[in-house]
């Protein structure tokens, strides 16, 4: 019985380190954590930090204002640039009933400062919007503080 279990054992043993030398180094050896992201922020209605964000909304209260199908051409620590659509409501005859309506954008994030919520990272605290055809009734170009 006893000489069972030693070959058992050894059987084992001899298994496991032919494992060990069929698996590549990289999966067994320690991964380096990873590091913390540090690009700019901008902060969402729901105080996440978003980093190149799809779709944005910009009237946190009533979501009457939002972009959406965003294209980031650039994002850096001061500044972001993107094309996409303001999606905006009319309000007429109010805002209940009011219709949605599309506006082509150019969107500009900056003025950089430190987030509160994570003071180690920057957030965005501007976004510029420039309407390249047609507008809802606003300036060509309308910047926009952004408190999240």
């Amino acid at each position: 019985m006893q000489r069972q279990t030693f070959r058992t054992t050894l059987t084992l043993l001899a298994a496991a380190g032919l494992t060990a030398a069929v698996v590549p180094a990289s999966a067994t050896a320690n991964q380096a954590p990873a590091q913390p992201v540090s690009e700019t922020v901008a902060v969402d209605c729901a105080a996440e930090g978003q980093v190149r964000p799809g779709d944005y909304i910009l009237a946190c209260g009533d979501g009457n204002s939002r972009l959406t199908g965003l294209r980031w051409t650039s994002w850096g620590p001061d500044r972001a640039e993107g094309r996409g659509v303001n999606v905006v409501n009319d309000c007429r005859p109010y805002c209940a009933a009011g219709t949605f309506r599309s506006y082509p954008v150019t969107v500009r994030l900056d003025r950089a400062d430190v987030w509160e919520k994570q003071p180690d990272r920057k957030r965005f605290t501007e976004v510029t919007l420039t309407y390249t055809e047609g507008r809802p009734g606003l300036a060509r170009e309308v910047t926009i503080p952004l408190t999240g």
